[in-house]
């Protein structure tokens, strides 16, 4: 047995169908700028009010990536949890999410395959209730046991 998960981690032997959990975050300025600098994305839309107040979002949005990155820290530190490895992602943007938005990402497990380790999740971020993200990913968890 593995002794040395961090606490936290669910090993795929305790992982059941309906678990969720999830994970709450201001999107601030600073947010922004820093996935900008790191993702080399600097479309205005993000970056420049005087600009994304004449496109369709009148107003400046976060990147879909960084709101989507919002999944991948609950996957990686609540469900599974720290060891978990990504396998696939799949999204679809609804709405912007906005400077100072407060978003709430949430994974629920929807598939279990014990014998290869793999999870599915239902996947979806909200603001004010409002979803403006969902989809679903497919992870390998962690186990307890050596491979």
């Amino acid at each position: 047995m593995l002794d040395n998960l961090p606490r936290g981690t669910i090993c795929i032997e305790d992982i059941e169908i309906g678990m969720s959990r999830y994970l709450q975050k201001v999107v601030t300025d600073e947010d922004i700028e820093m996935f900008a600098q790191v993702s080399t994305d600097r479309n205005p839309v993000h970056l420049d009010d005087d600009y994304a107040r004449d496109t369709i979002f009148e107003g400046r949005i976060a990147h879909g990536m960084l709101t989507a990155g919002l999944i991948s820290a609950v996957i990686g530190e609540q469900l599974p949890g720290h060891g978990t490895v990504y396998m696939g992602q799949s999204l679809k943007f609804l709405a912007p999410v906005r400077p100072g938005d407060l978003v709430y990402a949430e994974v629920k497990v929807t598939e279990i395959e014990f014998s290869k380790r793999r999870v599915k999740l239902d996947c979806h971020c909200a603001v004010k209730g409002k979803k403006v993200l969902i989809g679903e990913a497919t992870v390998l968890a962690p186990s307890r046991k050596f491979d």
